[in-house]
């Protein structure tokens, strides 16, 4: 779920057309996992093809980067490798609300209960190893480039950032921030509206850039005490201290002039020995040096991953990128491509 900071990051409004031209280093299974929870049926089944191999996320990664392709941004989708040890209690605790979830939606089903089905489908996604490569693959023939993390995809994708290799990084979680991302980039889904967490409805939004620099010179911080702040908060790899939200967070950190501090006044229960690591993790987070090189659509290998393996229409998948190539270089991005997006 990452950390919860957005009650103090200053955010600033973005236009699409304002994105045309810009590198955006997009955290993959974020962006994937959106996709398996809202791209279901009505009764909460995703996408599959006749033979059970599940499609939401493949549905979901070719139209929205047909409609960023469209407008001239340039994606980069950044992939987790292997997660830190203190990761492992949070994807335990993830798994089991998984099962839960998927209790409550065979429930729902049974009882004919369509409204509450699909709620309950949408928290019981999981993303196989087979479907991140199958995410690969259909990227490369889009000719977008990915890149594989030695651990957290956020990570990576910020140190694409500090290193000049994108202008963003894409994310709606706020851990960017804490792995040192100079500006990120949220709500890029295209359409203008985003799905409330477990309930089938959405919001309008509109895309936000939130500028480091800026928000820690409003805030009167350094990015040291922003990860002390999500620290107690609570992040991926710690449960943070009850009764302690962002500003509360922020107004103990300006107290203190270390992390034994921020630990001893805040009556933490957690070991500071954790809180240490994970704030070398934030601040000096193992990342691969690569260099990003963009493709064009590959239209026959597309096709045959979409249409001739999974079923997809090839008069949509066709009509989709011949729109595309057409357009090449417009960025107006008038279609009407992206049903969920």
């Amino acid at each position: 779920m990452g950390v919860d900071l957005g009650e103090l990051a200053l955010r600033k409004p973005i236009a699409f057309e304002d994105l045309a031209g810009k590198r955006v280093a997009v955290d993959a299974y974020n962006t994937i996992y959106q996709f398996l929870s809202i791209i279901r049926q009505r009764d909460g089944t995703p996408l599959m093809d006749s033979k059970g191999n599940i499609t939401s996320h493949l549905s979901g990664l070719f139209y929205r980067n047909v409609r960023m392709l469209e407008y001239g941004i340039k994606v980069i989708y950044v992939f987790d490798g292997k997660p830190p040890e203190w990761k492992a209690g949070t994807l335990g605790e993830r798994a089991a609300v998984k099962e839960e979830a998927q209790r409550k939606w065979e429930e729902a089903l049974r009882e004919g209960r369509l409204d509450d089905a699909r709620k309950y489908a949408q928290g019981t996604s999981k993303l196989t190893p087979e479907m991140v490569e199958e995410s690969k693959e259909l990227l490369s023939a889009m000719g977008i480039p990915w890149v594989q993390a030695k651990s957290e995809g956020e990570a990576e994708a910020a140190y694409l950032v500090r290193m000049g290799r994108a202008e963003y990084s894409a994310s709606q979680d706020y851990d960017s921030l804490l792995f040192g991302s100079p500006r990120l980039l949220r709500n890029i889904t295209v359409s203008g509206k985003r799905k409330l967490p477990g309930r089938n409805a959405y919001v309008e939004v509109t895309p936000e850039v939130i500028d480091l620099d800026d928000t820690l010179n409003a805030l009167g911080i350094t990015r040291q005490q922003l990860v002390w702040i999500g620290l107690l908060v609570g992040t991926d790899f710690n449960d943070g201290v009850k009764g302690i939200g962002p500003k509360k967070g922020l107004k103990l950190v300006k107290e203190c002039t270390g992390i034994g501090e921020v630990h001893r006044k805040s009556n933490s229960q957690e070991d500071l020995e954790l809180w240490k690591s994970i704030e070398e993790f934030f601040l000096n987070p193992e990342v691969t040096d690569v260099s990003v090189k963009f493709g064009k659509i590959d239209a026959k290998r597309v096709c045959g991953i979409l249409c001739d393996r999974h079923e997809f229409s090839k008069e949509r998948i066709e009509g989709a990128i011949s729109a595309l190539m057409k357009k090449s270089g417009e960025t107006d991005g008038q279609s009407s491509l992206g049903k969920w997006f």
